[in-house]
């Protein structure tokens, strides 16, 4: 019994990816993403030690 391996569903569209895309199915869900990451929708987590002193205020600001 063989199983067809079905491409995992693209993360803008839910479309099958497309392997010159991966993990995307277009150029433009690409794209979607890379915006999205570039006006900082998307952000990891940081974890702080609650022990550590407060950062220091950014003096470029």
């Amino acid at each position: 019994m063989s199983r067809e391996r079905r491409p995992p569903p693209c993360p803008i569209c839910r479309q099958p990816s497309v392997p010159d895309f991966r993990p995307f199915c277009s150029q433009r869900c690409a794209d979607v993403d890379l915006g999205r990451w570039l006006n900082e929708r998307y952000a990891i987590p940081e974890e702080r030690d609650p022990d550590a002193p407060p950062p220091s205020p950014d003096p470029e600001d």
